[in-house]
């Protein structure tokens, strides 16, 4: 059955350091068999997109978290909010009570040639100063592109700055590419203004359900137990339109969606893989760590590539 527009538009809409973690809220006893995840968005943003207007789709993506009651972690990068509009955004995240951490300034890959251990941590402090008056603001810090070194030395003088300012790491236990599907979605819209959508809502759940099931089968095997997991999605216009969807379709199929505090205050966050390249998914790191795992080890472990035969082939 196709989904009418009107339809999108109106399902759409159905809180970290030692001491700087003091806000997490505590996780109780549960079954080594309990399947838990948190949601959190990197990159909010008011960039134009078809569809819905910038404010319009922030209060969808926001309106669907509160309706599941669900505390989620935005990852802030700060030439992306550095305005007034950037600033409202925040204000509206802080007073719902969403964890708010550090993205960088500049969304620059570490691993690159051109940026250097200084450059980047100077980064990292001026995204700092866009965020840190925020009530809800907590010194996690998310690598951009899950990238944290391509030598030892750059790695290690990086994780050194994070210790001296007071910072853990917001690890992604689940990669995913949701930015790519909501590039063809609206890629599809340019071209198309009244394209049917369901399409990429069934291409997104199925595409969550199979890192899911990869990160997760890779994470019992490593640790022995399903961990409260991290799941990475973007401020996007896919997630105005289908954030709902996806938070009832994890449910659905037996996860508990708990608060990202919760979750990152597990000890298993404080990993620190020693892997080069640095980063990906903290699951994938550590597996890599072992030398047990090459061959179900891609690299990068998630990227467009992969994703564009099966869409190619639906049409997306």
């Amino acid at each position: 059955m196709t989904i009418t527009r009107r339809e999108l538009l109106a399902g759409a809409g159905l809180a970290i350091g030692a001491a700087a973690l003091g806000a997490l809220r505590p996780g109780g006893a549960r079954a080594a068999t309990a399947r838990r995840i948190a949601l959190t968005m990197d990159d909010p943003q008011h960039q134009a997109t078809p569809l819905l207007e910038p404010a319009e789709r922030d209060a969808k993506i926001r309106a669907a978290l509160r309706a599941a009651k669900v505390q989620a972690a935005l990852f802030v990068t700060g030439k992306r909010v550095d305005d007034r509009a950037g600033r409202r955004l925040l204000k509206a995240w802080d007073a719902d009570g969403h964890l708010l951490g550090n993205h960088t300034y500049s969304h620059r890959n570490l691993n690159s040639d051109d940026i250097t251990a200084n450059w980047f941590t100077a980064d990292i402090a001026r995204g700092e100063a866009v965020v840190a008056d925020r009530k809800q603001f907590r010194r996690l810090f998310r690598y951009p592109y899950l990238k944290e070194g391509e030598t030892a030395a750059k790695r290690d003088a990086v994780r050194a700055f994070l210790d001296e300012r007071g910072y853990r790491v917001g690890h992604v236990t689940v990669d995913a590419s949701d930015w790519y599907v909501d590039q063809r979605l609206r890629a599809r819209l340019d071209a198309d203004p009244h394209a049917a959508l369901d399409g990429y809502r069934d291409f997104y759940l199925a595409h969550i359900d199979d890192r899911m099931a990869y990160y997760d089968g890779l994470a019992v095997e490593l640790l022995g137990v399903s961990p409260p997991h991290t799941l990475l999605i973007h401020h996007s216009l896919l997630n105005a339109l289908f954030l709902g969807d996806l938070i009832a379709h994890l449910r659905g199929r037996g996860w508990s969606v708990i608060d990202a505090g919760e979750a990152f205050a597990d000890p298993l966050y404080a990993r620190r893989p020693a892997t080069l390249p640095a980063g990906e998914s903290l699951i994938w790191a550590l597996a890599k760590e072992t030398g047990r795992f090459e061959a179900r080890l891609r690299y990068p472990g998630e990227d467009a590539p992969y994703e564009a035969p099966a869409m190619d082939e639906r049409g997306l």
